[in-house]
C-alpha cells in the first residue's frame, strides 16, 4: 500500500489576539453570520449594526480590564502537542502514512473553510475536530454546515467531523486527574466541618426560543445536562473529592429566548446561602480557555461572597489532553478509511 497523508483540523471560534476594534470588527461580524442567524433572523444592516456595537463594547471591556484572550495561542499550542503525539503512533511514524495538524477558527484568521482548501487537493483524508466536548449547532454544528456548504455532499468521501467527546470515559478520567491535580494543598486538608463547593462551568443553551416553543435547530440541551450529570456523579465518588456540592454553571447570552436557567451566577448565590465558604470553580465545557472562562467567568468568581476561591483552567495545552486527544483522532482516522470506502466516488487522494 502506497504512503497516505492525512490532515487533521482543531477548529475553535477564535478570539482576537491583538486588542484593537479594527480586529474585532470582522470577528464580530463573522460570529453574527455564523451563530446569531441561527437563532434570530436579522437583516443584514441591523447585524452590522449589532457587529460593530458589540465590537466597540468588548475592546473598552477588555481594554479597560488589562484582558488578553489566549485561546488562539492555545490552540495552537494544542494542535502542535497533538501532531507530536500522533507522529508516535506507529502508523505515522517513519515511512509509513503521514500526518499534518493545523489549527483553525470559525470567527478569526485562518479561516476554517481556508484551511480545508488548503487540504483538500493533497490530503488522502481530513479529520476535523471541534474542541468543544459538547456539540451543538453552535459548536460542532459551524463545522459541519462549513464543510458541508464547501465540498457539498461528496464530502463525505473524504472528510470526518468529530463527534461525542463528551461521552468519553478516558476524558472523565483525565478530567479527574486535572481537577484534583490542580487544586492547592490548603483544600486538601480541610477543617472539619468547613462547606466546599464547585462549579462546573459551560456554555449554556436556549431552552425556548422567541416564541416560547422548543428550538428548531439542535442546542445539545440534554448533552449538556448528561455530560454535567456524568461529571458530577465522578467527582462525589472519587477517593480524592473535597467538595460537599458540585453546580452546574452556564453562560448564557442574552438574546434569542429563554437560555439554561442553571447559570454560574445562581450556583454561586446558592453556596452563598448554603454556608459554602470556599469555592472553585472549572470550565469543563471548554478545552482551552478563553474570554468565557478566565475572564467572564472567573470575574463571577472573584466578585462572589466566598472566602477561599480557586479557579482552575481548563486542560490547555497539557501533555496528557495532547495524548488523549491524538489517540481519538487514531480512532477517528481508522473510521474515516472506512467511511471513504462507502462515500468515496473519485480517484484516492495521496
Amino acid at each position: 500500500m502506497s504512503k497516505r497523508r492525512y490532515s487533521v483540523v482543531l477548529v475553535t471560534y477564535g478570539e482576537v489576539e491583538k486588542l484593537s476594534v479594527r480586529a474585532l470588527w470582522p470577528s464580530s461580524r463573522k460570529i453574527i453570520e455564523v451563530i446569531t442567524r441561527k437563532i434570530v433572523p436579522l437583516p443584514k444592516l441591523l447585524l452590522y449594526m449589532i457587529a460593530d456595537y458589540r465590537s466597540a463594547k468588548h475592546y473598552l471591556d477588555w481594554k479597560l480590564h488589562c484582558y488578553r484572550s489566549r485561546l488562539v495561542e492555545i490552540n495552537r499550542r494544542q494542535a502542535l502537542g497533538v501532531e507530536a503525539a500522533l507522529r508516535r503512533n506507529p502508523r505515522f511514524a517513519g515511512e509509513n502514512d503521514e500526518i499534518e495538524v493545523a489549527d483553525a477558527y470559525y470567527f478569526v484568521k485562518p479561516y476554517l473553510e481556508e484551511v480545508l482548501d488548503r487540504f483538500w487537493s493533497r490530503s488522502y483524508g481530513i479529520v476535523v475536530v471541534p474542541m468543544i466536548p459538547v456539540e451543538s449547532a453552535f459548536s460542532c454544528g459551524p463545522a459541519c454546515q462549513m464543510v458541508t456548504d464547501h465540498f457539498g455532499e461528496n464530502h463525505l468521501g473524504l472528510v470526518r467531523v468529530v463527534r461525542g467527546l463528551w461521552k468519553d470515559d478516558e476524558l472523565h478520567r483525565l478530567y479527574l486527574d486535572h481537577l484534583f491535580s490542580s487544586l492547592p494543598a490548603a483544600w486538601q486538608g480541610a477543617k472539619g466541618g468547613e462547606k466546599q463547593g464547585l462549579v462546573l462551568v459551560i456554555h449554556g443553551t436556549i431552552v425556548k426560543n422567541r416564541k416560547g416553543e422548543k428550538p428548531s435547530v439542535f442546542t445539545g440541551l440534554d448533552e449538556t445536562m448528561e455530560f454535567f450529570r456524568l461529571m458530577k456523579e465522578k467527582i462525589m465518588a472519587d477517593p480524592r473529592n473535597v467538595f460537599g456540592e458540585v453546580k452546574l454553571g452556564c453562560l448564557n447570552h442574552s438574546r434569542g429566548g429563554e437560555w439554561t436557567p442553571e447559570t454560574v451566577e445562581l450556583a454561586l448565590d446558592e453556596f452563598a446561602r448554603e454556608g459554602f465558604r470556599s469555592v472553585a470553580m472549572f470550565p469543563f465545557g471548554y478545552f482551552a480557555d478563553n474570554s468565557e472562562t478566565d475572564y467572564e467567568a472567573k470575574k463571577l468568581l472573584d466578585r462572589s461572597s466566598a472566602d477561599r476561591k480557586h479557579y482552575i483552567p481548563c486542560v490547555n495545552d497539557s501533555p496528557v489532553f495532547a495524548a488523549w486527544l491524538a489517540s481519538r483522532i487514531a480512532t477517528e482516522i481508522e473510521r474515516l478509511d472506512v467511511q471513504r470506502e462507502v462515500f468515496s466516488d473519485g480517484p484516492s487522494r495521496k
